[in-house]
């Protein structure tokens, strides 16, 4: 069944993490984000399929724009033992094989995916220069089994926006997809 994320309130700062990278096997924190005039956190994982929908829109995201207007960072909290393909080494090579060029964490404890309010895979966060809450919804309106590819209209837009010097939409859509696998 579909989980929709909760609407976490514009403004508001990220909380703070240091995990580990499964692509690089590097810890990643926040603070390593501050160079990037917009930062993107998404909650993701391997096997839900609204995530592979999206999954080259992502790799997408990361190749059209610059590391100096665009970081992401995907953060996995699934529960590994009840969702072995979430597991670091498989959710690693589903990065490589997907393209990302990111960072994509791993959140064992799962307090990261709960201080964000995070619901669902994917669950994307969008922060400005100053690392304020400016988008929390879906990436787009397209969904798995539609025969649509993903654009990204959504985040896009609100990305754009933030590049130009100008605030995204304050009317946002909550993302969709499978829920968090919690402990």
């Amino acid at each position: 069944m579909a989980e929709v994320s909760t609407m976490t309130p514009l403004g508001t700062a990220p909380p703070d993490f240091a995990l580990p990278d499964v692509t690089s096997n590097q810890t990643v924190a926040l603070a390593d984000t501050t160079s990037a005039k917009t930062l993107l956190v998404v909650f993701l994982c391997r096997h839900c399929p609204y995530v592979v929908h999206v999954k080259d829109e992502l790799a997408r995201l990361r190749r059209d724009y610059s590391p100096e207007e665009l970081t992401i960072i995907g953060i996995c909290s699934n529960d590994i033992a009840e969702y072995p393909d979430d597991a670091p080494e498989s959710l690693a090579a589903f990065a490589k094989e997907s393209g990302w060029g990111f960072p994509v964490l791993h959140d064992e404890t799962q307090e990261i995916a709960k201080a964000y309010g995070a619901a669902c895979t994917p669950d994307p966060f969008l922060y400005d220069s100053e690392r304020k809450l400016v988008y929390h919804g879906q990436l787009d309106e397209t969904r798995p089994k539609q025969g649509v590819e993903a654009t990204g209209e959504d985040i896009r837009a609100a990305i754009d926006a933030l590049l130009a010097g100008n605030s995204p939409e304050t009317t946002q859509r909550p993302s969709i997809g499978c829920s968090i696998k919690w402990k």
